[in-house]
């Protein structure tokens, strides 16, 4: 619970400083960066209040901030994507492309109605950051973007962390996988806010 609520200041901290820019220098990809920074501190929020209130709370109660947690991860996802796509495809093509978020979230909100594992997030998750890494090499190949060094970090961050999670390595009874799982996240985090900060739009 104290590391997702860490998750929850800092993701709060990012979005706040990546929508000031964002509305500042008129980027929508900056901005929409900032939506997934909420998106993941209310997917934090929900998800560490289950963690930390699972004995005091209902059953429906429990149930429905897991929904909340699972389908904040998937509008994160979204925004990340749609504002990298904003960054990286020509305004011509970029309605085309906008399209491929739009048909990802609403196929994960569809599974999702009937399923409950949290590595379904992560899949999903996970083909957003790959999606990243191919549009940022690409723009830092051919562009020199500056954006690319951080955005790719943070992604090899956030795999380095599902990783983690998914091997149940645990340092001490009282921090355990998902505990160390949060901890390299924020180091993801802050790669993600340096590079979103540095997003133009195309």
């Amino acid at each position: 619970m104290a590391t997702d609520y860490v998750l929850v200041v800092l993701c709060g901290y990012f979005a706040w400083r990546l929508w000031r820019v964002g509305k500042k220098t008129a980027q929508a990809s900056v901005c929409s960066w900032a939506a997934g920074f909420v998106c993941f501190g209310l997917a934090s929020l929900a998800g560490g209040t289950v963690h930390g209130f699972s004995t005091v709370l209902s059953e429906a109660i429990l149930q429905s901030l897991w929904k909340c947690t699972i389908y904040a991860v998937g509008l994160a996802s979204f925004f990340l994507l749609a504002g990298t796509l904003s960054a990286c495809i020509m305004p011509s093509v970029r309605r085309f492309a906008l399209l491929i978020p739009y048909v990802q979230l609403i196929v994960y909100a569809l599974w999702m109605a009937t399923h409950d594992d949290f590595r379904y997030a992560i899949y999903d998750y996970a083909f957003t950051n790959l999606s990243i890494v191919v549009l940022q090499l690409h723009a830092g190949i051919s562009r020199r973007a500056v954006s690319a060094p951080w955005l790719i970090g943070g992604v090899l961050a956030s795999f380095l962390a599902a990783g983690v999670q998914f091997s149940g390595v645990a340092l001490h009874q009282h921090f355990n996988h998902n505990d160390l799982y949060h901890v390299i996240q924020m180091g993801g985090m802050y790669l993600f806010y340096r590079g979103a900060l540095l997003l133009k739009d195309r």
